[in-house]
């Protein structure tokens, strides 16, 4: 049996950091602000399979009241969140994401991206997409404020026992 789950997340920029999406480090003249590396696009798919597993969200498992997940790779949290919900009985299937993003221009790192994030939630890059898009000048993204991304999973029982 499959099931879905839907992610979300923003994060501003911010001077001093390194931008980090899909696991990859883009050459920017700011990152994003946030507890762990603040990588968008990990979170929302993250938060999707979380989702999709009914078992909470990326706050709940990795707070940022907890230092050990201060300045944390995403990448390396997205592999712990595909864990945890393998251990609920669940395999990921395929991922479909969109990054919304007035710069930097991410089309040269899609394909980065792609593999990272298949090597991180255990399936094949034909199983994972990355988009990008403007906002087109409109609302905070648009005003290059920040990023955001959201991904849709499908996650498909292991036939293991759910708790």
């Amino acid at each position: 049996m499959n099931f879905a789950g839907i992610g979300f997340d923003v994060h501003r920029f911010a001077s001093g950091r390194k931008l980090f999406l899909g696991g990859c480090e883009i050459p920017y003249e700011k990152g994003l602000k946030g507890h762990s590396d603040a990588d968008v696009l990990c979170h929302a798919i993250m938060d999707a399979l979380l989702g999709a597993a009914a078992t909470g969200d990326i706050g709940l498992h990795f707070p940022d009241s907890d230092e050990k997940w201060k300045n944390a790779s995403s990448v390396e949290l997205l592999k712990r969140v595909v864990s945890i919900i393998m251990k609920k009985g669940f395999k990921p299937v395929n991922v479909d994401s969109t990054v919304l993003a007035e710069a930097p221009k991410l089309k040269n790192y899609i394909p980065a991206m792609r593999q990272k994030l298949a090597e991180a939630v255990g399936v094949s890059i034909e199983r994972i997409s990355v988009k990008a898009t403007t906002m087109e000048g409109m609302g905070a993204v648009g005003r290059k404020e920040g990023i955001a991304a959201m991904a849709v999973v499908t996650i498909r029982s292991a036939g293991r026992k759910r708790g």
